[in-house]
């Protein structure tokens, strides 16, 4: 047996030292840079959609195109499968387990609303409507299922998996043929890049719809994030720009604009330090401070990892205080007075972190005794 893993990337990055991994550039055909990596875009592909299928200008080359492993597999440049334990798994590890499942992939994301609510909060709902209208059409044995997981909180993520190449391409058949159709009755006009990616976006759940009609035996994995998005590192570099120019409202016109072109941005597969979070919360502070009191944090601090670290013990103590956990209230206490924190920072932090009303209000009272 022989295991073929290809991670998808479009930026260069350092490339796992075991052979089995084979980065794959998606979108070459309209990239800017060439890092030397195989492209999409030879053979039989779709290189000049990946702007509207992300990873799957990936998939579906290797669907058309490669034919040399028993087993295939998709990966992300910064995502890997991994064992509970947190390790990368080796190639005898997935023939092993490949013996007894008959597709790995990533465990199942739940999600706080159902899966049809969460995808009409960020994207045009009429399209994964039509999703569904479409496997009615083309395969009604998965229509039932489709509506039942649609209306559920549970999906597979990131298009990653690994299974037997005939059975990777029987999938990638049906959820191309889906996909194609589609095409052609959606308006393919998106407000920026981040919402064109609608076909990756909806595949990862179609991967949960039909391991779950082929009753497919799935061995269910950790995902390991490794690195930095190039583009949180830009935001956080940014950041410390306006933070030192103490530029408030442009520290916010920029946030905002950020989360507009890439809204995934906060999410802890972007945002893996959670710096990003406490950006926003340092920003929403500053601006608060300024309208109330004419003055903020950034007056007696201006360097970026000091306010992060301010933040991270600010939200710590916070926390502490909602749990009820108060052993280390009276040195909470100094560090409060010690850092000017001002009730303007405590209560938004406390809405951050206060589940309730009456979490919230208990919070905010003994922190105010707190700073008194």
């Amino acid at each position: 047996m022989s295991v073929k893993i290809f991670a998808m990337t479009h930026k260069r990055f350092d490339v796992p030292a075991n052979p089995m991994y084979v980065p794959l550039h998606v979108g070459h055909k309209q990239a800017k840079e060439d890092f030397g990596y195989l492209g999409d875009d030879t053979g039989d592909n779709i290189s000049d959609l990946n702007c509207y299928y992300a990873e799957l200008s990936g998939v579906y080359w290797v669907w058309k195109n490669y034919h040399d492993a028993d087993y295939v597999g998709i990966c992300h440049y910064r995502r890997y499968l991994t064992s509970e334990e947190g390790f990368v798994f080796s190639e005898r590890q997935y023939e092993e387990i490949l013996s007894r499942y008959d597709i790995i992939t990533t465990k199942q994301l739940e999600l706080p609303n159902s899966y049809h609510y969460g995808f009409g909060a960020h994207h045009r709902v009429e399209t994964l409507d039509e999703t569904g209208r479409i496997i009615l059409e083309k395969y009604p044995e998965y229509y039932d299922t489709f509506i039942d997981l649609v209306h559920k909180n549970k999906t597979y993520f990131g298009n990653i998996m690994v299974a037997k190449k005939a059975l990777f391409d029987e999938y990638v058949q049906w959820l191309f043929s889906i996909f194609f159709e589609l095409q052609k009755r959606i308006d393919l006009t998106f407000e920026d890049d981040y919402h064109k990616r609608v076909f990756g976006f909806i595949s990862e759940f179609l991967l949960y719809v039909w391991v779950t009609v082929r009753k497919l035996k799935a061995y269910e994995c950790r995902v390991a994030i490794i690195g930095e998005k190039m583009e949180t590192r830009e935001i956080k570099d940014k950041m410390a720009e306006y933070f030192a120019a103490k530029d408030v409202s442009g520290a916010k016109e920029y946030f905002a604009r950020c989360l507009k072109i890439r809204p995934d941005v906060l999410m802890e597969a972007s945002d893996i330090t959670g710096e990003c979070k406490l950006c926003l919360q340092a920003v929403s502070t500053a601006s608060l401070e300024l309208e109330k009191n004419g003055v903020c944090f950034l007056d007696i601090r201006k360097e970026y990892q000091e306010i992060i670290s301010f933040f991270r013990q600010l939200n710590g103590i916070v926390q502490k205080v909602i749990r009820g956990d108060i052993q280390s209230i009276a040195q909470d206490k100094v560090w409060l007075k010690q850092e000017r924190v001002s009730d303007i920072a405590l209560l938004a932090a406390i809405r951050i972190y206060a589940t309730n009303e009456e979490e919230s209000t208990q919070a905010a009272t003994l922190l105010d005794i707190c700073t008194e």
